[in-house]
């Protein structure tokens, strides 16, 4: 059996190459080895290709049996589905065609017919030709249509002179422009158009190595697999000369690359992801990665991948000016003040040895050290580079590792040096070239701050900009005040980092010019800024963070503002507005948070996010519910494999304790607790925990007695989350809640004597249930000794009508009871102080909860005739 097929998600040109191939193997059988692009399956589903030869089904065929493989427009085992299993066959004879250039593992065959033209369909038609077989005009029209579509009309600059002999060749067989033109004609659909601009907003333009390269980023919820035809509108609207797309879809980024400029060659850097291409079109598919994570490792590929038109020895200062090894360090300074420079190589025999700068040497000197040579002091762990060193690997050394000069190394010889100031201004040539003609997009949040936020807070945030102006330095809002502000939620919970400066330095300039107290936190950074009403702004300084190990405090670092926003647990957490008075109001995204908002969804930054920091997981719940948003698919997927991983076992319990506090504090907490077990993460944090529908009524029941509380208005506070809790925990027994306390360190007086109440207000509510207990008396002297949110949870616990009656009128009415009359009123009805005071007290207070004394005159005449039995029976007990 001989089979012709091709790569998988097939195009025009790869339908049209196997067309081509059944002119040329008339027995062989024609099998797609998967899906197919939409513009194809379209085409073939509404009847606007007929087709010329009969395809069968893969399902059809028996793997086994084939004899011959014919492989059109695809060479790589891992693109033609399960025709791979058949080119490990022994006996079976592979010929090939096709147009990609030769790399990595490609399928080997008897016959090869390669060549570098725009489409693989011209060349199998000019195969035909050279064979002197004909085609009938609906043959041309497809293979004309393959040619079409891969070299964009014959304009692609892949296109090439045999692509248009074999055009050629398909009209003189009567070919029809007008059938391809309305093939390859594509409307785009509301969703492409929606991607389209997504795409035509989230360009961000780059120089690597001399060459403007644009990476733009979109997210669709399932790909579709047609996105190319956006590359090229985009090409044709921007006017760039080399584009990446990245699409976020599901589990997965694609990538859509097109080139119109030799140094870039996109197959080139498809192949280094795993995908493939031409020099001037590729794609590729990164499984398991945030976009984030995706664009990072594009932009690392491309600094790799592209040529760099300048390097070491185009931007070098020489001749080097260098200091001998035994130079002394006062002679150093004299040189180096002498030529007006602020560092230099050190060298023996011309050989690099370490780098001596000027403020060394100045300090050496006033120590009383300028007779001692530089050998001695000078930095001997010196990155250094060779004079065709790339521009961006001689960027990251000196900026990267805060390198202030770079030695050009040739033959161990020392031939230039590059400073900071090289640097600049290469940086501030590439600005230009990069800016040129294309105004910066900003974004500004002013309008949003007007509406949305007290004058007085918006003085505030001006003030801080004013501050950090004063003090050399950048201050921003971030975090989930900038993502509420946008999505129009009402939050004055202000975070502010300072970019460049130090962040307690600035809290306590500011706390001097408005009187404020200022709370450092000298390990983190950070600081608070509280004012006279008890307000609060949190203040950090632009920080690093890194994890010694899974779930463990984070280790600071300074850094700048996008590295302390790539920290943050979420990307639509990851908002800035700057405050400096120049561009006060500016929205800064690095890393696509707006497009993150508008479609409503939690996504991670990086994949590790949730081994680092596992509290993560409870908050992508919480946020998804609040905010009535979805979790990404890949987010969602990262942290069903931390709960494989058991992800809380060595995580602090307070830091868990804290998120899951949170999560009983918002109204959306029943929905966050299904979602909780839904993902398995109650199971980690605590084994007895169970959720179904019996255990949610039970929590919606707790939910609506609060509420029913709060609308007492007693004035007396409960801490709602404290009853949640102890509904959330109810299956657990008494010694697993002290443990679960344990573990999470739950502290306070007040709440330890809540949990610990507990067991003593399931008896209680035995009691009850068990009718024993009917008077109000009896009720209270059972209730009262209990805490207020044990009253709320046995509330909730029952569902005995008559015992839910019993507690409602507890909380409402009994707790408060009082007796009207008090000691004075005693003594004046003739009671001395003493025993016999309390026992009245206690008397009448029973009697006024039963309902036996209403008014201040019934309790008077009791206590009259209390008075009156006790006399009375003293004098019994005296006469007996």
């Amino acid at each position: 059996m001989e089979v012709i097929t091709s790569h998988t998600n097939a195009d025009f040109d790869t339908f049209a190459s196997m067309i081509a191939a059944k002119k040329l193997y008339p027995q062989a059988r024609l099998v797609f080895s998967g899906s197919l692009e939409k513009t194809l399956k379209e085409a073939i589903d509404s009847g606007s290709v007929k087709l010329p030869f009969k395809f069968d089904r893969i399902k059809d065929i028996d793997i086994k049996k084939i004899k011959r493989l014919i492989l059109v427009d695809a060479r790589h085992p891992g693109r033609i589905g399960p025709f791979a299993e058949a080119v490990c066959k022994k006996d079976i004879d592979i010929h090939i065609y096709d147009h990609h250039p030769s790399t990595g593992d490609v399928v080997k065959g008897s016959v090869e017919v390669i060549a570098p033209y725009g489409a693989c369909t011209s060349v199998l038609t000019l195969v035909i030709r050279d064979r002197g077989l004909s085609l009938t005009p609906d043959e041309a029209t497809i293979l004309m249509a393959g040619i079409y579509e891969d070299t964009g009309f014959l304009t692609y600059p892949g296109t090439t002179v045999k692509d248009y002999e074999a055009a050629a060749f398909l009209l003189s067989n009567g070919a029809n422009l007008t059938v391809v033109s309305d093939l390859l004609r594509k409307e785009l659909t509301p969703e492409e158009v929606s991607l389209l601009n997504d795409f035509l907003h989230s360009e961000t333009k780059y120089i690597i190595g001399g060459v403007e390269v644009v990476i733009a980023e979109g997210y669709i919820e399932r790909y579709v697999g047609d996105i190319s035809i956006l590359a090229h509108k985009i090409r044709d609207i921007e006017g760039m000369n080399c584009l990446f797309l990245l699409v976020d879809s599901e589990d997965r980024v694609h990538l859509i690359a097109r080139s119109k400029t030799p140094e870039v060659d996109v197959g080139k850097v498809a192949r280094a992801i795993g995908g493939g291409g031409h020099p001037n079109a590729a794609s590729a598919t990164l499984k398991g990665v945030t976009l984030i994570e995706a664009k990072e490792k594009l932009l690392s590929i491309l600094r790799k991948t592209i040529a760099p038109r300048r390097n070491a020895s185009d931007i070098m200062s020489y001749p080097p000016i260098t200091v001998p090894a035994a130079t002394t360090l006062r002679q150093a300074v004299d040189l180096m003040r002498r030529y007006n420079i602020n560092a230099a190589p050190v060298v023996e025999d011309s050989e690099i040895h370490g780098v001596i700068t000027r403020q060394v040497c100045d300090k050496a000197v006033y120590h009383g050290l300028g007779s001692a040579p530089v050998s001695d002091y000078m930095t001997t762990e010196v990155e250094w580079v060779n004079a065709d060193t790339s521009i961006d690997e001689i960027r990251e050394k000196v900026i990267g590792h805060g390198q202030r000069l770079l030695p050009v190394i040739r033959d161990k010889k020392v031939v230039g040096v590059i400073t900071r100031t090289d640097l600049l201004k290469l940086l501030q040539d590439e600005l230009r070239e990069s800016t040129e003609g294309a105004p910066k997009k900003v974004r500004y949040l002013s309008k949003h701050m007007k509406e949305r936020l007290p004058e007085w807070v918006i003085e505030i945030l001006k003030e801080a900009g004013e501050i950090a102006e004063e003090l050399g330095c950048k201050a921003y809002a971030v975090g989930g005040f900038v993502r509420d502000l946008i999505l129009r939620r009402d939050n004055l919970d202000i975070d502010i980092v300072i970019e460049g400066g130090d962040g307690i330095v600035f809290a306590h300039e500011f706390a001097k010019r408005r009187e404020l107290r200022v709370r450092p936190h000298h390990r983190f950074r950070t600081a608070v800024l509280i004012f006279p009403d008890g307000f609060k702004i949190d203040i950090a300084t632009a920080r690093l963070e890194y994890y010694e190990k899974p779930g463990a405090l984070p280790t600071i670092e300074q850094s700048s503002l996008k590295l302390d926003l790539y920290r943050r647990d979420f990307i639509i957490n990851t908002l800035a507005i700057a405050l400096n008075p120049e561009g006060f109001g500016e929205l800064i995204d690095f890393f696509g948070a707006q497009k993150d908002l508008k479609e409503k969804t939690i996504r991670v930054l990086h994949n590790l996010s949730f081994v680092e920091d596992p509290t993560r997981m409870l908050r992508a719940v919480r946020f998804s519910e609040k905010f009535d948003f979805r979790i990404g698919k890949h987010t969602l997927n990262l942290i069903k494999n931390s709960v494989k991983l058991d992800s809380f076992r060595q995580l602090s319990g307070a830091r868990l304790f804290e998120e899951l506090k949170n999560i009983l504090e918002e109204e959306t907490a029943v929905k966050s607790i299904r979602k909780l077990n839904e993902l398995g993460l109650l199971k980690l944090i605590h084994k007895s925990i169970t959720w179904d529908i019996d255990r949610e009524l039970f929590f919606e029941r707790a939910k609506e007695a609060l509420t029913w509380y709060k609308l007492l208005f007693t004035g007396e506070p409960v801490e709602e989350w404290l009853v949640l809790f102890l509904a959330l925990t109810d299956p657990l027994t008494e010694s697993e809640l002290s443990s679960l306390v344990k573990r999470l360190l739950i502290s306070g007086k007040k709440r330890l004597f809540v949990l610990n109440s507990r067991i003593d207000g399931i008896k209680a509510l035995n009691r009850l249930n068990s009718g024993m207990v009917k008077k109000n008396s009896d009720i209270y002297e059972l209730l009262k000794p209990l805490p207020l949110e044990i009253h709320i949870y046995l509330l909730a616990r029952t569902q005995n009508e008559n015992v839910k009656k019993a507690l409602s009128i507890f909380i409402a009415k009994l707790r408060y009871t009082e007796t009207m009359l008090k000691g004075a009123d005693l003594k004046k009805l003739g009671i001395e102080e003493g025993p016999i005071m309390g026992e009245i007290f206690r008397t009448l207070f029973k009697k006024r909860l039963d309902g036996e004394i209403h008014t201040k005159e019934d309790e008077e005449e009791f206590v009259k005739t209390y008075v009156k039995w006790k006399k009375n029976r003293k004098a019994e007990k005296k006469a007996k």
